[in-house]
């Protein structure tokens, strides 16, 4: 009979309900039936969630439950913290950009923020914005650039963290540029930098892309700075104490 079962609820794509059944506790027919279809709905929405963190690529595990709200994070006068980790932010299809100094928080809230995107459904992808370039690079010369595109069709949200450690080259900075022009009002995007907009000019050669490229990010941005002196090396110092 179980496996009568099993080859029923195959045919019938219950991925889960063959394993779950002899578990759920049930005082009446209609109770029983209800336990096992909520069971196998609550197990394919975590599977659902898995797939797309796996898919995301982060590279830890922070959230927000961890993250450190500090007073160092100051917002635009028209955004909250709670409306930020509402994501209205990615059903509008805005941005958020995080600028400051380097380990004021700015990768885990751009993780954490991903992680709750993946949890709501969205489809999340995160880069290292370096490695984004390098990726893009191999791609045109793969003559791949249009299979890149087509990944990233349905993708609701795009992280790009760390702008501003490395310099591009011509190739690379014009086909960040023509990537991120065409997420422009499609997808929101994320994207965290140690360095002010002014000085964006030190990793794109070209003075018009870059001035292009701000404008297309801030057109509907929130942007958010961070202050203050690095947790990294408050925590390494304070443990030396």
């Amino acid at each position: 009979m179980k496996q009568n079962i099993r080859e029923i609820c195959k045919t019938l794509r219950l991925a889960y309900v063959a394993d779950v059944y002899e578990k759920i506790s049930f005082e009446n027919p209609e109770q029983f039936l209800y336990g096992v279809l909520d069971e196998e709905l609550k197990l394919r929405e975590n599977a659902k969630i898995n797939r797309l963190m796996k898919k995301a690529k982060f590279l830890d595990k922070k959230s927000l439950h961890t993250y450190e709200w500090t007073e160092q994070i100051r917002f635009p006068p028209h955004l909250t913290k709670e409306e930020l980790c509402s994501l209205k932010f990615i059903e509008n299809r805005q941005n958020i950009v995080l600028v400051g100094s380097p380990g004021t928080g700015k990768t885990h809230l751009a993780t954490g923020l991903g992680r709750k995107a993946c949890e709501r459904g969205y489809e999340v992808r995160f880069y290292r914005i370096a490695h984004l370039v390098e990726e893009l690079e191999q791609a045109l010369h793969n003559h791949r650039l249009s299979v890149f595109r087509k990944r990233m069709e349905k993708v609701d949200l795009v992280i790009l963290d760390e702008m501003g450690y490395l310099p591009f080259s011509k190739e690379g900075a014009e086909l960040l540029f023509q990537i991120i022009s065409e997420f422009y009002e499609q997808k929101s995007v994320i994207i965290t930098s140690n360095l002010e907009f002014s000085q964006w000019n030190k990793i794109f050669t070209d003075s018009r892309l870059t001035a292009a490229l701000v404008d297309r990010l801030i057109h509907h941005a929130h942007i958010i700075s961070f202050h203050g002196e690095s947790y990294r090396l408050s925590h390494a110092l304070s443990k030396r104490n």
